[in-house]
């Protein structure tokens, strides 16, 4: 089959609004409606030699449909008694002090310096693996790490009031 039919294009176009208004009416969403009335079109196109057959092509689409929506509403229904049986996840905890005065302080170093002291530290690349990403000299990008690391540990130093940080 050609990827262009004119035969679907036309029926796409004549039925396709009659579709969504049909499924609006099941769903009460609209976006789930021509998301589903898509999904019917897509599963057409890939049959069209078949349905095109058909004498009432439009009743298969809508029939497809009506299959995806049940199976929809089947998906959100056993997802629904699952959570009223388990009920909701706990509260996530939130970040530490020390990791929010660490994001902070990154925030503050300048660009170079926090992709460098990220992607080693956190990231665990090489100085080698950082310099072929930041397309420089292994020597800058060292050079990057020793200022970023000894900007971390004032700016961690200044918002611990004196206690001992490590960065």
């Amino acid at each position: 089959m050609a990827l262009e039919s004119p035969d679907f294009a036309d029926f796409y176009r004549s039925a396709h609004p009659g579709l969504v208004a049909e499924f609006y009416a099941y769903t009460g969403d609209l976006g789930e409606a021509q998301e589903i009335v898509q999904e019917a079109f897509v599963r057409a196109w890939t049959h069209w030699r078949k349905v095109s057959g058909y004498d009432r092509p439009r009743a298969w689409v809508a029939r497809v449909g009506y299959r995806l929506a049940v199976s929809r509403w089947r998906r959100a229904r056993t997802a629904l008694a699952s959570l009223l049986r388990q009920g909701p996840p706990p509260p996530a905890a939130g970040p530490s002090a020390t990791s929010v005065a660490l994001a902070t302080a990154l925030r503050a170093l300048p660009d170079a310096q926090r992709r460098a002291v990220v992607m080693h530290h956190l990231s665990g690349y090489s100085v080698a693996e950082i310099a072929a990403a930041e397309g420089v000299a292994a020597g800058t990008v060292k050079a990057r790490l020793s200022r970023g690391r000894r900007h971390l540990h004032d700016l961690l130093a200044d918002s611990t009031d004196g206690k001992d940080a490590h960065a």
